[in-house]
């Protein structure tokens, strides 16, 4: 099973969090993340970030990474969303 834990921050407190699984196991890794944030973003209503290099970097490493203003498009009302690969195959 793959588990994505997505929570939104502003002022230091979290804001919303959501579990993501998906027990899909024809999927590569990255497709299964990218599922999953396009699920995230339709169940908080934001529009897909932009997965800038330092974000794709701090993810590789840490398998947890931070969206902020510069990876959308549109203006959010938060500080940050931060993704986190809990549970893997």
């Amino acid at each position: 099973m793959f588990r994505l834990w997505a929570k939104v921050f502003k002022d230091n407190r979290m804001q919303k969090d959501l579990v993501i699984c998906n027990d899909d196991t024809s999927l590569s890794r990255t497709k299964k993340i990218f599922a999953a944030v396009d699920e995230i973003c339709y169940q908080f209503d934001l529009s897909k970030p932009i997965w800038l290099d330092v974000t794709v970097s701090d993810f590789k490493k840490h398998d947890k990474t931070r969206f902020t203003q510069d990876n959308f498009i549109d203006s959010i009302d938060f500080d940050y969303l931060e993704i986190h690969v809990i549970e893997e195959d």
